[in-house]
């Protein structure tokens, strides 16, 4: 059997929540790159590169990131897992460690002209396996959201409980219930009031209270949690 050369890289999902027009409901979004050279020129990659010798992947991950796409600031990175299909690129064998990168909501971080958000849901014409990437990265992001507090990387600062539905609403792909969302948040103590409250917007009206994530760092709130979509309950 011919021996190959083994390249180790690094790809990062960088999901976000975000608005693409007025009246268009927020949307998990992808960060892409265009492709202008083959092989596959024209489609759209995930940012990433190769490891190099001398650092790990955490620092790849950063790395890449920073001179890919000019992200220099992520609120929430963590490996998932590895591709090793032996033929999941041409040329050399790559294997791929997959990273989660968040964004918070209302970020707006400047990018080079090869590179925008894309909505999940409906992806260009992915480079490679990149499209399987994303989808399993997402699935994670679904998960993870159902039995930890990772939510704290994708909402702003302090928020309403009606901006923090939009945003488990667009990263699960299925409406959520605000009430049934704070109580459950709560319940875990997740998120806490802040005592302060939102201006009224024009239509006047109670203000509503504003809240926050209790950590900004992963914390494991119900192992055996799952979020439920519309017509279940939330689990306490």
């Amino acid at each position: 059997m011919r021996n190959r050369s083994t390249v180790h890289e690094v790809l990062i999902a960088v999901f976000q929540v975000r608005s693409f027009g007025a009246g268009r409901a927020p949307e998990l979004a992808v960060l892409l790159w265009q492709r202008a050279k083959d092989p596959e020129k024209g489609t759209w990659s995930l940012p990433g590169g190769v490891l190099e010798d001398d650092e790990d992947l955490s620092t790849s991950a950063h790395r890449q990131l920073a001179v890919k796409v000019d992200v220099r600031e992520v609120a929430h990175l963590e490996q998932l897992s590895i591709f090793s299909d032996p033929h999941r690129v041409p040329g050399a064998r790559r294997i791929a460690s997959n990273f989660l990168g968040l964004v918070p909501f209302y970020a707006d971080p400047t990018l080079p002209p090869d590179t925008a958000w894309h909505p999940v849901a409906s992806l260009p014409e992915a480079s490679f396996d990149h499209g399987t990437v994303v989808s399993h990265a997402r699935n994670r992001l679904i998960a993870k959201l159902s039995y930890t507090n990772i939510g704290f990387a994708l909402a702003p600062v302090e928020f309403a409980m009606s901006t923090l539905r939009e945003i488990y609403s667009a990263a699960l792909g299925y409406h959520v219930d605000a009430t049934n969302l704070q109580r459950v948040l709560g319940r875990r103590k997740v998120i806490e009031t802040t005592g302060r409250t939102s201006p009224s917007g024009k239509a006047g009206g109670r203000p509503p209270a504003l809240y926050r994530f209790a950590e900004s760092s992963l914390r494991v709130t119900d192992e055996f949690a799952a979020l439920r979509p519309p017509n279940q309950t939330l689990p306490d």
